[in-house]
């Protein structure tokens, strides 16, 4: 087991997310005589990692959410819970079970974040002590709230410990800008005194802060400061111990990616877990129902793509054969993917190509159909912040070099050095054409790593991709009125009528 993994830690320091104010709280601790150390600081810090590697939020529901809600990947298993079937056919309603699942966990993660920061008032150290380690809590309270704000706009915004329970219920929403306005000043805290690196990746380092900060202006829109940010990084590849995984497929192998110079920010499971702490169900949820050729037992055929996806991307793309299996082992026969609901035993399968990058090379799993693995999920790699920078370029100088040279840095390892012609190197564009070209490579080079929802709704192109011409064809209940937003929901704002108004739409 490696020594710097986060492991469920200090689950019961966390205080309470929104929807326990008045009934269920997790608990209410003041950091008042709790923080005499940097330690301390440090316990509360990682507290908010622990809750991230839970199953309400990377091990299953969030991240299942996100994925299914893009238009590369549509459910496989019909028999699948009506909560899941809801965020690919987009008839989510305000009491979704997947959002009820993680809203909780988000705001745990926070709380816990939030006492790290208010401890550290207490320790009587200089700041050059502590503020490293009090840099991880504010990076990952920036973390959290940026999903959030992502999916729900205006959201509760709590910077403070939760010690009255009463004034806490009925806590108003804060305007999405000025929710941006705080994580940029959290992630400018944290790339101001977070070290260049870590012991591991998934302790944030400073490349971490900074990146996220490219992508944060990104989403907003703000092209300057995002390739202000992300070029800061390139600037500091060295600095920083960054570069791409020669070979794409060890970037998905569990015993390779742990030296890999290309993750920036990982949550790193470890292979085992107590309950839902510390468990990753991907593996379970992505994997080939009744599948033999992995030795996990198969998966569960939830999260499949849509045939589309396979049959329009370029079989000379090296990222295709990493990313997919289109052959499955059943009775010790492989079959093609034509095959797959007719040659599993249980008839529950789906005939198409399953998402691969979950299920090959995961490692130790803590039980059946690989639920509970030891994989490291980048939520920032190298490979991200080179497209960013090349998309925010492109939008205040187009037809740049520069930003050709980014792209192409990808796609060169995509050809795999097998002297193949695709994806050919860019050049001569036009911004619009640019624009577009850079939108697919990020949808192939992160293909089902959970961020095509978010490029979907930051570029508002659902009424494109969910059209009869999108990959998963006409998505007829897409509303781009209403879903770009989850709804907030509805036992919140029952029992706080100050959360009103709801999203439009729902």
């Amino acid at each position: 087991m490696k020594k710097y993994k986060y492991l469920f830690l200090l689950v019961g320091l966390s205080i309470i997310g929104c929807s326990d104010l008045e009934e269920q709280p997790v608990g209410l601790l003041a950091p008042d005589g709790f923080f005499k150390s940097t330690k301390d600081i440090q316990t509360a810090a990682n507290a908010a990692y622990g809750h991230m590697t839970h199953e309400d939020f990377w091990g299953r529901k969030m991240s299942l959410t996100l994925m299914m809600r893009g238009d590369m990947v549509a459910f496989g298993d019909p028999t699948t819970s009506s909560r899941r079937i809801d965020h690919d056919v987009f008839t989510v309603q305000a009491d979704n079970g997947m959002i009820d699942g993680y809203w909780l966990r988000v705001y745990q993660m926070i709380a816990a974040a939030n006492q790290a920061i208010a401890g550290a008032e207490d320790v009587d150290v200089a700041d050059e002590i502590k503020n490293p380690v009090t840099a991880q809590a504010y990076f990952a309270r920036a973390f959290a709230y940026f999903h959030l704000v992502r999916q729900f706009g205006d959201i509760p915004y709590i910077t403070e410990p939760v010690t009255d329970l009463v004034a806490s219920s009925s806590i108003s929403k804060t305007a999405a800008t000025d929710v941006y306005t705080n994580i940029i000043a959290d992630l400018e805290f944290a790339k101001k005194w977070l070290p260049d690196t870590q012991a591991s990746r998934s302790i944030p380092a400073k490349s971490a802060a900074h990146s996220y900060l490219a992508l944060v202006y990104l989403t907003k829109g703000d092209y300057q400061n995002a390739y202000t940010e992300a070029k800061g990084v390139i600037d500091n590849e060295g600095t920083y111990n960054l570069g791409l995984e020669p070979d794409f497929q060890d970037l998905f192998d569990s015993s390779k990616i742990e030296g890999s110079k290309e993750p920036i920010f990982t949550l790193d499971f470890i292979g085992i877990s107590d309950g839902d702490d510390g468990r990753d169900y991907q593996a379970a949820l992505t994997g080939l129902r009744d599948d033999e050729q992995y030795g996990l037992g198969g998966g569960w055929s939830v999260a499949v793509p849509s045939l589309a996806v396979y049959t329009t991307w370029n079989d000379l793309d090296y990222r295709k054969s990493v990313s997919l299996d289109d052959t499955g082992v059943f009775g010790g026969n492989v079959v093609p993917y034509t095959a797959f609901k007719e040659s599993g035993g249980s008839g529950r399968g789906v005939n198409r190509p399953h998402i691969a990058k979950y299920t090959r090379s995961i490692g130790t799993t803590a039980t059946g159909n690989g639920r509970g693995s030891e994989t490291n999920y980048m939520m920032m790699r190298y490979a991200e912040v080179l497209l960013i920078a090349a998309e925010a370029l492109n939008e205040t100088s187009p037809g740049s070099t520069e930003a050709e040279g980014y792209v192409n840095r990808v796609r060169a390892r995509a050809r795999n050095g097998n002297g193949a012609a695709f994806p050919a190197d860019v050049s001569g564009l036009s911004q619009d054409a640019f624009r577009t070209m850079v939108l697919e490579d990020r949808k192939w080079e992160l293909a089902f790593e959970f961020k095509r929802w978010y490029d979907i709704v930051r570029r508002k192109m659902g009424s494109e991709v969910f059209s009869a011409s999108g990959l998963e064809g006409l998505k007829e209940n897409f509303d781009p009125n209403r879903d770009y937003l989850l709804p907030l929901l509805s036992d919140e704002l029952s029992r706080n009528p100050n959360l009103e108004p709801q999203n439009p739409g729902y």
